[in-house]
């Protein structure tokens, strides 16, 4: 049965992406974007280095995609921040492949709470003046708060605060409203974008539901955490 579903779901997620680039006619760009994004949360899933492989590719083309709609903050941070952090990532795996491979997930105290809050609006402002300087840049705030979410959620993934999820979640939130603006405003690349988005933000609020009613196995991700108990056949990835 697992054999089964690891190889029908990259299949179903190709003809998915395929679908949608003909729908779209977003072929060059589009097509590769949602298939790295999928395959890179499936294969965090099943507990498989190779989402990194795709995470890598899918942040480039983000990166592309983000400059092409004058979202330089999101490009910055896609191609010199969160792709490289990708191959940190998959080197980090494979190393510990042979090992037993458990992560004891951490809670935030109420100090450590109010620390992250303030430091993600602090830098989400400053982020936000600064890109507001360069000239034709767009939805200054909505991309430095992205861009910052994002980069705390990827250091609490590392130190295992499980707290990352609701950081993932309004992220997120932040990357949806941003491609929904840009596919209102008929951006290059921008609806296969805003269906990318649009089925991170439904994962993670489906990965928060599942952490909270099962509340035995986590399994992180690039943009967010996607939890299931079947998923713990194959990910040796546990909760204390």
């Amino acid at each position: 049965m697992k054999q089964r579903r690891d190889v029908l779901a990259p299949i179903l997620f190709i003809l998915f992406s395929i679908v949608c680039g003909f729908a779209t006619k977003d072929f060059v760009i589009g097509i590769p974007t949602l298939l790295t994004g999928l395959l890179c949360a499936w294969y965090t899933t099943q507990g498989k280095s190779f989402n990194y492989i795709m995470g890598f590719i899918n942040y480039l083309l983000m990166a592309y995609t983000s400059y092409a709609n004058h979202l330089y903050g999101l490009f910055l941070f896609n191609t010199f921040v969160f792709a490289p952090f990708q191959l940190i990532g998959y080197f980090s795996w494979r190393k510990s492949s042979d090992a037993n491979n458990t992560v004891i997930s951490r809670k935030f105290t109420l100090k450590s709470s109010i620390i992250i809050i303030i430091s993600c609006i602090v830098s989400s402002l400053l982020l936000g003046f600064a890109l507001s300087q360069i000239p034709g840049q767009r939805l200054s705030i909505l991309d430095a708060t992205s861009n910052c979410l994002n980069l705390c959620g990827i250091v609490l993934m590392c130190m295992r605060f499980k707290e990352g999820l609701w950081l993932w979640l309004m992220n997120n939130i932040a990357d949806f409203l941003i491609w929904l603006f840009t596919f209102l405003a008929k951006g290059p690349n921008s609806t296969m974008m805003l269906l990318v988005s649009t089925g991170y933000l439904l994962l993670n609020i489906y990965s928060i539901y599942n952490w909270y009613h099962f509340k035995k196995y986590l399994v992180f991700s690039k943009y967010f955490y996607l939890l299931s108990p079947a998923s713990s056949e194959s990910a040796n990835f546990k909760r204390l």
